[in-house]
């Protein structure tokens, strides 16, 4: 009987400290790693809504375009006899210039037609729209087959974050995803802004407002002086 007693002793002190081995484990994997105690209660994360306009990179993802100080939007000394609120394309220089009262104009680094696709004249905003899409026309497919036929607005539309479009022609004043074309001779006809710099234009332009593009062939010297 004494026997049996010891050696149920001698069992219940092997099982408690069989277990204090077991707490003392299970703490150092806890702490390890730590799990939540309610998890039910982890809440996901929502997206933030991205802004409606933005700098845009470069063609080379991640690197953002320093513009040339003579192609940022500034307000500068500009002489003519149009009415404030009309748009000059100076196509040469590569600026366009909404005209203020006073004797003023903001000026705009553009980009502008290639050799053989420039153009000039007077037409009027027939239309505006934001984030456009963008169907080439016909003449346009002819000459670069692999374009697409139409394209939803967005990000990675070529026409950028605004469009106003000219008359009843293929030309437009739009936005850009490539901001290191600004201050080049690029595209088929049509004039090009950063995103920010057409944001700011459309919105101060309305249906109805005269854009007079002048020729390449207008050499005449830059008018637009910025104002110091």
């Amino acid at each position: 009987m004494f026997n049996s007693i010891r050696l149920n002793t001698r069992l219940a002190a092997a099982a408690l400290g069989a277990l204090a081995i077991g707490t003392v484990a299970f703490s150092a994997s806890a702490a390890a790693a730590p799990l939540p105690l309610f998890p039910f209660l982890l809440i996901p994360q929502t997206e933030a809504a991205p802004p409606p306009v933005q700098a845009a990179p470069s063609q080379d993802e991640g690197t953002v375009v320093e513009m040339p100080a003579r192609l940022k939007r500034q307000v500068v000394n500009y002489a003519t006899r149009e009415a404030p609120g009309t748009i000059i394309i100076d196509t040469p220089n590569t600026y366009l210039y909404y005209v203020l009262a006073g004797g003023k104009a903001i000026r705009y680094g553009i980009g502008v037609g290639r050799e053989g696709f420039t153009w000039s004249g007077t037409q009027t905003i027939t239309r505006k729209a934001e984030w456009p899409d963008w169907t080439p026309p016909p003449e346009m497919i002819a000459r670069q087959p692999y374009l697409p036929r139409h394209m939803a607005g967005g990000p990675g539309n070529p026409l950028g974050a605004r469009a106003m479009y000219l008359g009843g022609s293929v030309y437009r004043i739009h936005g850009t995803n490539a901001p290191e074309t600004i201050g080049t001779r690029v595209s088929s006809g049509c004039l090009r802004l950063t995103n920010e710099d057409v944001a700011d234009l459309y919105s101060r332009v309305n249906v109805g407002t005269k854009v007079i593009v002048l020729p390449m062939t207008d050499r005449r010297a830059d008018l637009g002086a910025a104002i110091r």
